[in-house]
């Protein structure tokens, strides 16, 4: 049975703060958490439904899992239609990024993408087409946020993800940018060469003034239409998309 305080800390897992104060996050689903329980990260435990139990039976012994009932499932869980199974697990310790990590691939880099599911998404796109390493701001929304969580469908567990100054971090690095611009070379004529970082821009406001100075060369997806603006996330999978079919032409 649930205690109130077991109630109490994964329902403040919600909130960024806590999740930092306490070094963990949740995972929720069942193939999510498979994911994690089956990659780098430590999972401390596992509650789940009698219905979800059996099919997380193949786990490590290591893991605990807690079998509790729905209606104590439905206290603690984020979602609208729960699959019964939620993980808490482990952010793995900060490691400072090497320039040595990005060389020779192509990166991407987030200038303060705000919204979980955007976020989500890239991550999930990043893994579809190979890419490795993500480059978020400071102001870009937490990547353990349970929307974003949610949202990688279990990619994160794969995808490393890396917050810095990013303005000072292209300082200092000797790799080429590109920065997603609605004015520049359009990406269908843009050699992408066989390394870069791909910067994207914040739903609103794009990539910050200061920032685009430091880039290389300014690229555009082409607009046909009369939309105003295309959703990082997408514009995101477009970028990653001209990538890969560069690197299999």
């Amino acid at each position: 049975m649930l205690s109130k305080a077991q109630i109490s800390l994964i329902t403040s897992l919600q909130n960024k703060k806590f999740r930092i104060q306490h070094n963990v996050f949740i995972v929720e689903g069942i193939k999510s958490v498979l994911e994690f329980v089956h990659s780098s990260y430590k999972v401390q435990k596992i509650y789940a439904t009698p219905q979800a139990s059996t099919k997380l039976s193949k786990i490590p012994q290591n893991i605990k899992l807690e079998e509790i009932s729905e209606q104590e499932f439905k206290k603690i869980t984020t979602l609208k239609t729960p699959q019964g199974a939620l993980a808490i697990v482990e952010i793995p310790p900060y490691k400072p990024l090497e320039e040595e990590e990005l060389k020779g691939k192509h990166s991407i880099v987030l200038d303060d993408v705000q919204d979980p599911g955007n976020l989500g998404t890239i991550i999930r796109t990043a893994e579809w087409f190979g890419i490795e390493h993500i480059v978020c701001s400071i102001g870009t929304v937490d990547a353990y946020n349970p929307k974003v969580v949610q949202a990688t469908m279990g990619s994160l567990s794969r995808v490393k993800i890396h917050y810095v100054d990013i303005e000072q971090f292209i300082d200092n690095i000797q790799i080429p940018t590109f920065g997603a611009l609605l004015e520049g070379q359009s990406i269908y004529s843009t050699d992408f060469g066989p390394e870069g970082l791909i910067i994207m821009g914040n739903e609103g406001n794009g990539i910050r003034s200061s920032l685009i100075s430091k880039i290389d060369k300014a690229v555009t997806i082409p607009r046909i239409g009369q939309a105003e603006s295309l959703n990082v996330a997408v514009a995101t999978t477009i970028f990653c998309s001209e990538l890969s079919r560069q690197k299999l032409a």
